[in-house]
């Protein structure tokens, strides 16, 4: 559920992503304007927090000033009225309340509204005889903190806090600095005088600031995204034409070059980047001009070796035929001259083969054709070297028709050189020569169960002229070009020719095709790797381990409660097996019929058919 719902996220942020991944431009000016943002904000902190800073100082210091002179100018007046002794109470209960409200508008009347003025009795249950007096229409209740007139009622000094003004009108509240001290009046009663000071002056002040910070800021940030993307442009534009032009170079046009100006870093660069480019492409027409000068005489002499070496053929089938009426050792070498012709043929076959395709003339004449017909004429002319080997050739997956728009003549070239070449390396076991096909594809594998190949031989054995073993000898005549050949056969046809094999474990050949011509391949029927290798059958084995060791915790059955199965019929064992052919991928195995025959005693073969088939060299290695 978290992956879906990840993924649904992710989804509409896939553009992005790549557009961020992709334009190195966008990433520097981002970058560039979230390092400014940053910059802006941190300045513009500090800068109001030190305007912020001065100006309440210096209204600080000026309420402090001012009220200091109100509390002095209390005191003085409190000692310059005389009391009335001669009173009662409630008459000086009065004057004193009118004393107090006469003081209050005095020290209240400096101000020009600039600050309010206070007046509490220290006893705050009495609210009739010394109530609160107030200038500017001041709450004294809400305006004056607690806290503040605490401190003022125990101490003697000058105390001051901020707090929030609140008036009795429906006039809104504001900031404001309260500074109290405790004071006597005429009469020697002691009471609370505050000033209160607005501080709207310096919040309008302070919000001025802050809107010119910010404005001044977004502006600065936007200009230097600007900048920084107009001084980018001057060195990615550069870039991207030098990836163009790579691009372009790459896909074969070598007269693309980079349009210099100035003499700048850049400019220095597009003057190596076509010296580069220059270079480039006089290399590569000196080698196309060697290529075609190679290729044209590959194939001149070829055609050219052709017309003496038919003569030669002739006057060798003549001495073949009289052979008999030659002593041994001259119809030996009238034997041996005949086989060398063979493979000289053969070579000048490859050879011309090989000089079309590196020409491009190579044509391929597509038509639906079953495989299992193909396979047939490649087992059977492969059988009299097969019988020499004392070698089964096994045919896995030929029940359906497998049919595939291909071409039956190079198709059969392939799978010629990879039955003979599996006979030959197979030390005496089967071949099995799968077929499959699902999907889009067709797939046909040629497996043996000889020496093997090396780790990363696979991909050598394709090679021209690639020797495996050097110090093995081989009995056919191989040119070293069949699997060249035959790789080539299997691109032609848009398909793939791959090779898998493990030292002692055999090997196998796979070439898959496309059904139908010009279609792309997704994969193959086939696997690559074969069921019987050596990591798979150890995998199996700890599989069948793990599996009885989950059936020893099952209890056993009595006997009349299990239901009879039916026993498969047992499959007669080969002569010469190595391998298990029930334990090989795919069913349906067919054993092609041989006489069993025996080598002369001259150790003579049977000829094979011709073409690629000669597929081994005179080491005993693959053919290609």
């Amino acid at each position: 559920m978290f992956r879906l719902l990840a993924r649904w996220v992710r989804r509409p942020l896939l553009p992005a992503v790549r557009l961020w991944r992709r334009n190195i431009q966008l990433r520097v000016v981002a970058g560039t304007l979230l390092m400014s943002l940053g910059v802006v904000l941190l300045l513009g902190l500090v800068v109001i927090g030190q305007v912020r800073n001065g100006l309440l100082d210096a209204k600080e210091r000026a309420a402090q000033s001012q009220a200091a002179g109100g509390f002095s100018a209390a005191q003085d007046r409190a000692a310059t009225t005389p009391s009335a002794p001669g009173q009662q109470d409630g008459g000086r209960t009065g004057a004193s309340v009118n004393w107090r409200s006469t003081l209050v508008e005095q020290l209240a009347s400096g101000g020009q509204s600039a600050f309010n003025v206070v007046a509490l009795s220290l006893d705050s249950g009495d609210t009739a005889s010394r109530g609160a007096r107030a200038s500017g229409e001041v709450d004294p209740t809400t305006s004056i903190p607690a806290d503040l007139r605490i401190s003022v009622a125990q101490g003697t000094s000058t105390f001051q806090k901020s707090t929030r003004i609140h008036y009795t009108s429906s006039k809104p509240s504001e900031a404001g600095l309260v500074i109290g001290k405790r004071l006597n009046d005429a009469d020697g009663t002691p009471y609370e005088l505050y000033y209160l000071f607005p501080l709207t002056q310096e919040e309008d002040s302070l919000t001025l600031v802050k809107g010119t910070l910010a404005t001044a800021g977004l502006f600065v940030v936007v200009l230097l995204g600007a900048i920084s993307w107009f001084m980018v442009r001057q060195v990615v534009t550069p870039v991207r034409m030098a990836a163009g032009i790579a691009e372009r170079l790459s896909a074969g046009r070598l007269q693309e070059r980079m349009k210099v100006t100035g003499e700048d870093d850049i400019a220095r660069l597009g003057e190596a980047f076509n010296k580069m480019a220059q270079s480039l492409q006089l290399k590569i027409q000196q080698l196309e001009e060697l290529s075609r000068m190679q290729r044209r005489f590959v194939s001149d002499v070829s055609h050219e070796l052709r017309t003496p070496l038919t003569t030669v053929r002739m006057a060798a089938d003549v001495i073949h035929e009289a052979r008999v009426d030659f002593d041994p050792v001259t119809g030996r070498a009238a034997e041996l001259l005949g086989d060398q012709l063979d493979r000289f043929e053969s070579l000048l076959s490859d050879l011309l083969e090989i000089s079309r395709f590196d020409a491009g003339a190579a044509a391929l004449e597509a038509e639906p054709i079953d495989l299992r017909q193909v396979v047939r004429r490649v087992i059977g002319g492969a059988e009299p070297l097969a019988e020499r080997k004392g070698t089964r050739i096994v045919v896995l997956g030929d029940e359906q028709p497998v049919v595939a728009e291909a071409d039956a003549r190079r198709v059969e070239r392939v799978l010629r050189n990879l039955v003979v070449n599996a006979v030959e390396h197979g030390e005496g076991r089967d071949v099995v020569v799968k077929l499959a096909a699902a999907g889009g594809a067709v797939a046909i594998a040629v497996r043996d169960y000889g020496v093997g190949l090396k780790p990363g031989e696979a991909t050598r054995v394709f090679n021209r002229f690639w020797r495996a073993d050097p110090a093995r000898a081989r009995t056919t005549g191989g040119t070293g070009l069949g699997l060249s050949i035959a790789v080539e056969d299997a691109r032609l046809h848009g398909g793939w020719l791959q090779a898998w094999g493990e030292p002692g474990g055999g090997s196998q050949f796979r070439l898959t095709l496309p059904r139908t011509a010009d279609e792309p391949l997704r994969g193959s029927p086939i696997p690559l790797e074969p069921e019987d290798s050596r990591r798979n059958r150890e995998q199996a084995a700890a599989g069948r381990v793990q599996e009885s060791a989950r059936r020893v915790a099952v209890p056993a059955q009595p006997a009349g409660d299990r239901p009879s199965l039916p026993v498969p019929p047992r499959l007669p064992a080969p002569s010469r097996a190595t391998v298990d052919p029930t334990a090989l991928p795919g069913s349906g195995a067919r054993v092609v019929p041989r006489a069993a025959t025996e080598t002369d005693g001259c150790g003579t073969s049977t000829a094979t058919a011709g073409g690629t088939g000669n597929a081994e060299r005179e080491d005993g290695t693959r053919g290609r």
